[in-house]
């Protein structure tokens, strides 16, 4: 596959980067991105930067190990996760992770996004997991959001953000967008009531017609096997959750041998 020139992969993510400042997804330092340029090399945001106003020079190239070869600074600290991302799923070439303020607000609260009930967002993303609490930062997340990357293209982390893969920095962000458009959505529905979940053979069709049209995780089904162990409160259980990523419940949840 022949990739944009290293200059216009720099263009997408400084303007991708101060995109999710502008729209509210992260404030501050928080956030980072990456993108791959050619075999074996990255490019991606340095550590302790501000997003809303990032320049070239703030961009850092690294290896796949995550060793730097060029740029000014050190890689992000939350490298390892973006890294767990791209050996995951070789068809990733772009990770974007921010802090959407209310998907945030729904990990906190414990309320789960995996639900199916806008057709838009079965069909483009499918349901979007929480993985359970690690810190941020260290190899344990890392692991679990390559793990789910697996089996989904967007996830939640708890008490901490999003992960958002995709191939260009354009359709991760999209699905970013997507997230917090979805949670907001949500919300307003909650207040005035209830969420109405689609039906579960509808929730399969149109995941199917979304990975038939879009694509999406090379190993995913109709919809991931934790939709199958689901009781309908949107609540996926942690077996099929576990199961649909291919480890273990106790590591999913720090519980366990």
């Amino acid at each position: 596959m022949l990739r944009p020139s290293e200059t216009a992969l720099r263009r997408a993510l400084l303007r991708f980067a101060r995109l999710c400042h502008e729209r509210y997804l992260l404030v501050g330092m928080d956030g980072n991105l990456s993108v791959r340029l050619s075999d074996g090399l990255l490019l991606c945001t340095r550590a302790g930067c501000h997003k809303g106003l990032l320049e070239d020079e703030d961009l850092v190239v690294i290896d796949l190990d995550g060793r730097k070869l060029r740029g000014r600074g050190e890689p992000t600290s939350e490298m390892a996760m973006h890294l767990a991302c791209y050996a995951a799923r070789p068809d990733v070439e772009a990770v974007v992770h921010a802090h959407p303020p209310t998907c945030v607000a729904f990990t906190v609260a414990g309320v789960s996004l995996a639900q199916c009930v806008l057709p838009e967002v079965v069909l483009t993303i499918g349901s979007i997991p929480t993985l359970e609490y690690q810190r941020t930062g260290t190899h344990q997340l890392a692991d679990l959001v390559g793990h789910a990357i697996r089996t989904h293209d967007a996830v939640m982390m708890d008490r901490h953000g999003a992960v958002c893969v995709g191939p260009n920095l354009l359709d991760a962000f999209c699905k970013l967008e997507t997230m917090e458009h979805t949670a907001k959505i949500l919300l307003a529905a909650r207040q005035l009531g209830q969420v109405r979940e689609l039906p579960v053979d509808e929730a399969e069709k149109l995941r199917a017609m979304g990975l038939a049209r879009y694509g999406g995780p090379p190993v995913a089904g109709a919809l991931p096997g934790h939709c199958q162990n689901c009781s309908g409160c949107g609540r996926p259980s942690a077996e099929g959750v576990a199961k649909s990523a291919g480890f273990s419940v106790a590591r999913l949840t720090g519980r366990g041998a």
